[in-house]
């Protein structure tokens, strides 16, 4: 079974800690050798809401990227991301990269638009992996968020997962 490198993106304006820690407990059963970046806070794109955290989880996937993306639906709703009456958006788990894959795949596409528009995906994504190309533009992560013109404000905060730190920036 080949492993494949993946890039997802988490973030939750509801109950932040709860959703993004039971979002990372249902990714450790997915992915091999997860590491997560950062927390950051970051005010709403695109929707009027409270404040979200984001962060970037890496790991190593054995499943094919729509049977991926179909368990990461199931782990949102999990976490009330389709209930009729839910409150903010608990849980957000988008792909960003899957291995070096650049298309569209079922509507899936990849590398993920928001790398390039979001100060929220593209700063952690430089930090967990600022040597990785965007085989999209063709640059690693670390030059693209150097040289980003994104205008948001991001504050990394403090995150305990298991009674571990994620590091902080």
């Amino acid at each position: 079974m080949s492993l494949t490198p993946v890039y997802l993106g988490l973030g939750s304006n509801s109950e932040r800690e709860l959703h993004l820690c039971a979002g990372l407990d249902a990714l450790a059963g997915l992915l091999r050798d997860m590491r997560c970046s950062t927390v950051f806070e970051s005010q709403a794109v695109g929707i009027k809401s409270g404040p979200f955290f984001n962060l970037v989880v890496t790991g190593l996937s054995e499943l094919p990227l729509l049977e991926l993306d179909r368990r990461l639906k199931f782990i949102e709703a999990d976490n009330g991301r389709y209930a009729p009456d839910r409150k903010g958006l608990p849980l957000d788990i988008d792909v960003l990269m899957y291995g070096d894959l650049h298309g569209s795949f079922d509507g899936l596409v990849l590398p993920r638009a928001e790398i390039l528009k979001n100060a929220f995906v593209l700063w952690p994504l430089s930090l967990i992996a600022p040597d990785l190309v965007h085989p999209g533009v063709g640059k690693p992560m670390a030059q693209l968020w150097n040289e980003a013109q994104i205008e948001q404000v991001l504050a990394p905060v403090a995150f305990a997962w298991h009674g571990r730190q994620l590091p902080l920036g």
